[in-house]
């Protein structure tokens, strides 16, 4: 499922125009964005849990000529899935 996709679900299943439903959707997206760049959790009951993961610099290996290299720190997005949905699934 595609973005245009969940908006067209969203809609349809809260009846909302699309506009809306895309509003709504953006707004969303754009509160747990904010959150995440401040460090926050976003626990969304029922779903999962959003966090920001740090990973530490470490040494690598350059594919093409196996030299060495440092591979800078960064941060990424962790989700981990809550056991109700985690239940549906299974």
């Amino acid at each position: 499922m595609n973005k245009a996709e969940l908006v067209l679900a969203v809609s349809e299943k809260a009846g909302l125009s699309k506009r809306d439903a895309e509003a709504a959707l953006e707004a969303t997206l754009e509160v747990i964005e904010a959150a995440l760049v401040k460090g926050e959790i976003v626990k969304i009951s029922g779903f999962g849990i959003f966090s920001k993961k740090e990973r530490a610099a470490r040494e690598g290996t350059n594919p093409s000529n196996q030299a060495k290299i440092v591979i800078p720190a960064s941060a990424s997005v962790s989700f981990k899935v809550s056991k109700a949905l985690k239940e549906k699934l299974n």
